[in-house]
């Protein structure tokens, strides 16, 4: 592939943890306007170079980084314009509650044990207790002459674990005009309850909520399965896709008069994956439930599934151990045979991945996918039409951590695709440098990066957001 060369520009420093990087039109302006999420719970607005606040909701939200020494997966995680909401101001929030902290779901880290039965077929109980915290999915509005102001709640989500809960998991479809919903599969480690894999969970699934339909349910109840809502709600939500492991956001990209969807799965321990697909046929969650009431299956044609927890990617999920006789090798264990099976034909192929470790010269060692933006821009020539990701940091570069910009491009025959790095020449000096998020503006011709100088979301202002120029 090409080797791309780009620039990093500075935009807008000293900010908390950017989660959410996209452009909008406000009610009454004339020009597109970039807008900044962060983790702990700020939006803000660039206008003519001043950062503004458009809207703090930090007392409405679970406080962060008390356990597990400041690292946090929670927090304001979705943000999404309304297609017309230069004209109804209507914008979409996901973020986690205050003062819903739980204890979880599992009082230890779980590993699956392939010679332990129970490992394989946990069931996750008492679920009104033992949980993490809640997610709410919000309606929004900006008033022509005032503050914005919350409308409605769309779903309460009980969460298992702290982790796994979607970033950028806000976004409309170009297609259907409906808001998409991307949530992980709950999190801890592998899956345990295996959420991802269940029609009945709405964990690790790819949702549409169709918000032209108003279900005059103000505080809806809350929930962690799809039959537990009322059925005006039901009536709202269709499921695009399962086996989610984790996502930063779907991404659409035009091609002629059809959307490529391009989709991230973060991995467990072996190998990151970017798919894409142009035909779905989503499931009405009411359909879902009739199936399960009968125990049969769902008409699962056109149904996407990405094939997590039996699937990494385009393996097996896989347990690694060092090898006690020699280590600088390891040993890999299939942690669930019998699900890869049972999954193998009815799962989607991966466009590319990467992988952890990786000794070629041209390739890197991810840790995790953050984001996926398709560019359709001319200003990168040589990014035309690519799908552009980033990963939090390379594996190589362990102190200070150093983020990864790569591309690759979406193949007419489907089959898997190689990548190559970006290279940037931007001097971060020996400050680190999280590649934590990636953005685009509407028409996907610019390209913004959230960068961090930090794991841990109590440590303040530490982001920049840069935009990727030639």
């Amino acid at each position: 592939m090409i080797k791309v060369k780009v620039s990093l520009l500075p935009i807008v420093s000293k900010i908390n943890l950017p989660t959410v990087l996209k452009t909008a039109i406000l009610p009454g302006d004339s020009k597109e306007t970039l807008f900044i999420a962060t983790q702990v719970g700020e939006i803000f607005y660039i206008r003519d170079g001043v950062i503004r606040t458009f809207l703090d909701i930090r007392p409405r939200m679970v406080k962060l980084g008390a356990s597990g020494g400041g690292y946090d997966e929670r927090g304001l995680l979705g943000l999404a314009f309304h297609p017309e909401f230069y004209y109804n101001g209507l914008f979409y929030l996901h973020y986690s509650l205050a003062g819903t902290q739980g204890p979880g779901a599992l009082p230890e880290s779980f590993s699956p044990n392939p010679c332990d039965p129970r490992t394989l077929n946990l069931r996750w109980a008492n679920r009104e207790i033992q949980y993490d915290h809640i997610d709410t999915m919000e309606e929004w509005i900006m008033p022509s002459n005032g503050q914005p102001q919350k409308r409605r709640t769309l779903l309460n989500v009980r969460r298992p674990f702290f982790n796994h809960n979607g970033v950028n998991c806000l976004n409309f479809s170009p297609e259907t005009g409906k808001l998409v919903l991307t949530t992980g599969d709950g999190g801890s480690a592998y899956d345990p309850f295996n959420l991802s894999q269940n029609d009945m969970e709405i964990a690790g699934k790819i949702i549409e909520i169709d918000v032209e339909k108003n279900t005059f349910i103000q505080n809806p109840p809350v929930v962690t399965r799809f039959n537990e809502l009322p059925v005006p709600i039901q009536e709202t939500l269709t499921v695009i896709a399962k086996g989610v492991r984790n996502i930063p956001g779907i991404s659409f990209q035009r091609f002629y008069n059809q959307y490529i969807k391009n989709v991230g799965n973060v991995g467990q321990d072996l190998v990151e994956s970017i798919f894409s697909f142009v035909h779905y046929k989503p499931v009405p969650v009411t359909q879902l439930i009739q199936a399960s009431l009968m125990e049969s299956e769902p008409h699962q044609e056109g149904f996407i599934n990405f094939g997590w927890r039996g699937w990494e990617g385009a393996f097996p999920t896989l347990i690694i151990r060092g090898c006690s006789a020699n280590p600088t090798l390891d040993e890999k264990t299939i942690a669930y045979y019998d699900e890869a099976v049972k999954t193998s034909v009815r799962r989607l192929q991966p466009l590319t991945s990467y992988f952890h470790k990786d000794s070629r010269p041209d390739k890197f060692g991810g840790t995790a996918l953050t984001g996926v933006q398709a560019y359709v821009g001319n200003g990168i020539p040589n990014l035309t039409g690519s799908v552009v990701f980033t990963d939090l940091a390379r594996k190589e570069s362990q102190s200070p951590g150093r983020g990864v910009l790569a591309y690759t491009r979406v193949r007419t025959d489907c089959k898997l695709n190689d990548f190559s790095v970006i290279e940037t020449d931007y001097n971060f000096g020996s400050e680190s440098a999280y590649y934590v998020n990636l953005g685009t503006n509407l028409d996907q011709t610019r390209l913004f990066l959230g960068v961090y100088g930090s794991m841990t979301v109590t440590d303040f202002n530490k982001g920049t957001v840069f935009e990727i120029v030639p």
